[in-house]
């Protein structure tokens, strides 16, 4: 208690000393480091929420608090009548920030467009792997660099983007965080310098915080952006208080050295909204936590192995257990309140003693794995170690020995993105777009298993036919019967365990106001306010 309550001390002193006098301070409790602040390399939700939430923006959005498209660096765009090409038309007048060492000769335009997608999908650009590891998992799981056929510049303010083929969740796609705008400016220095790397260290963006600097594992410090093309945030000072622990995440909202916090223990929420200084918004959140089997392991590679090791594990007990009442059975990739979701799909019931024989038949025997829990809350994953426990003790019936292995956040991300790693994944999802392909394309795909963003390496033609066709026509109802189709397909090969699909819930101070929670897990605080 002694230790907890100097780290509490320790870290007022950091916010206070944080803003200028008389500033109007935000302070976020996050979950954990971001990987880096050039978001198009990563899929964490972590690393989103501290570079492009805050800091960039895209040529589309997502209104707030839901999933419908809106204007945002492109004031309007154009379709073609064969689905071909998007022209979009850019805002005048937009401002990139200034940071140590940069500040902008030009407004925002079509050159910082082209560079911004460019540079994921052309091995010519000089960012195409400006640091040792970097590459652009979205970007290639979305199966870009096949879909792109071209980028152009028209003129200063307008950009043409012309597909090989139709694509239905295309300008869904240009309002998700690996399409954010970068400086091409700030980009050409960095390259002259021989600096290249510092555009994942000190980002340049459009959007309504700055970077000010960043303590790693401790604080990420931001100001409001005087010139952000919608108006200036009514914070001038946002916090970020780096605080992996839930339970010291929870200490330090209710002594009021932050004002909001993600991803509480089921434990706490009780209290925390029986406390008269707090309000906790929760909505179900659009999300999935999955077992990803790694399928080019033996004997991983046999879907009779995975079924039976799924009808090993009891998921309503971790329901109980984990989730605490928070949560449901999953057992599709997509949750219930996703178009599309398949509601006539049969879970693989627990049953030990089948599951047993199952793996007696394929040859199993004397079985040992490892299982990976992740080391943070998530908002699919309150406690990925306890749900690792559960799952090793259902295991040892059916004589599987389970080893429970773990890495810092960023490790874990990188490590299990290598086909070779072995056993079997615990991670899970929170949509990006609101569009199934979002899930079943980027998590299950063939494209998604050479990214790594498919984590499981399965690779199946029949199930990519369905989603690649999916994606091909703009026909709700025909797109909505294939991806029904596709989820029979990875019921029957299972790849996955899924676990469960989560309600995501978030504490804050009574002082806050303007926070709106999104549909798509990320947090975003431009509009919020604190009272004093």
């Amino acid at each position: 208690m002694k230790i907890r309550s100097m780290l509490l001390a320790c870290s007022a002193a950091v916010m206070m000393t944080a803003g200028a006098a008389g500033a109007k301070t935000l302070v976020y409790c996050s979950e954990a480091s971001p990987e880096g602040f050039d978001p198009a390399p990563y899929t964490s939700g972590t690393t989103f929420d501290a570079s492009s939430h805050p800091v960039y923006d895209q040529l589309v959005e997502f209104k707030p608090g839901t999933t419908e498209i809106e204007p945002g660096l492109a004031e309007t765009w154009d379709i073609s009548d064969d689905g071909l090409t998007y022209t979009f038309h850019l805002r005048p007048g937009v401002k990139f920030h200034s940071v140590e060492g940069f500040t902008p000769t030009r407004d925002f335009n079509a050159d910082d467009v082209v560079f911004s997608f460019d540079r994921q999908g052309n091995p010519d650009n000089p960012y195409f792997q400006y640091a040792p590891g970097i590459s652009y998992e979205y970007y290639n799981a979305m199966d870009m660099p096949k879909i792109v056929k071209s980028i152009e510049k028209v003129d200063d303010m307008t950009v043409k983007f012309t597909l090989t083929e139709p694509n239905a969740p295309f300008l869904a796609n240009m309002a998700m965080d690996f399409a954010s705008i970068m400086s091409k400016e700030y980009a050409d220095k960095l390259v002259a310098e021989d600096k290249k790397a510092e555009i994942n260290n000190v980002p340049v963006g459009t959007g309504p915080f700055e970077f000010v600097a960043y303590q790693k594992d401790a604080v990420i410090r931001y100001k409001a952006n005087p010139d952000y093309f919608k108006g200036k945030t009514p914070v001038d000072d946002l916090i970020f208080a780096i605080t992996p622990d839930a339970a010291v995440r929870v200490q330090k909202l209710q002594a009021g050295e932050c004002q909001i916090m993600p991803y509480p223990a089921p434990a706490d929420i009780a209290a925390l909204k029986g406390d008269a200084n707090l309000k906790v918004e929760e909505q179900p959140g659009l999300n999935v936590a999955y077992l990803a089997y790694n399928t080019t392991q033996a004997p991983f590679d046999k879907p009779e192995v995975r079924k039976a090791l799924n009808m090993s594990i009891n998921k309503q007990a971790i329901i109980d257990a984990v989730f605490q009442g928070a949560g449901q059975v999953a057992k599709n990739p997509i949750p219930p309140t996703m178009w599309s979701y398949n509601k006539d799909i049969k879970d693989d019931a627990y049953d030990p003693e089948a599951a047993k024989k199952m793996l007696a038949d394929a040859g199993v025997k004397d079985l040992e794995m490892n299982i990976w829990a992740m080391p943070v809350q998530r908002p699919y994953m309150p406690n990925a170690r306890r749900t690792a426990e559960l799952m090793q003790s259902d295991l040892a019936k059916v004589g599987v020995k389970v080893n429970i292995v773990s890495y810092e956040w960023g490790e874990y991300l990188s490590k299990s993105k290598d086909p070779n790693h072995d056993g079997a994944v615990i991670l899970g999802w929170t949509g990006d777009n609101g569009d199934p392909d979002n899930f079943l394309g980027v998590l299950l795909s063939c494209a998604g298993a050479e990214s790594g963003a498919n984590r499981s390496f399965w690779c199946d033609k029949d199930f990519d036919g369905l989603i690649n066709k999916a994606k091909q026509t703009s026909d709700m109802a025909e797109r909505t019967k294939l991806y029904e189709q596709a989820q029979v397909v990875f019921k029957e090969q299972a790849p996955w365990d899924t676990i469960a699909h989560s309600t995501v819930f978030m504490p804050m101070s009574n002082k806050v106001s303007g926070y709106v929670m999104s549909p798509l897990g990320g947090h975003d605080f431009y509009g919020v306010d604190i009272s004093e």
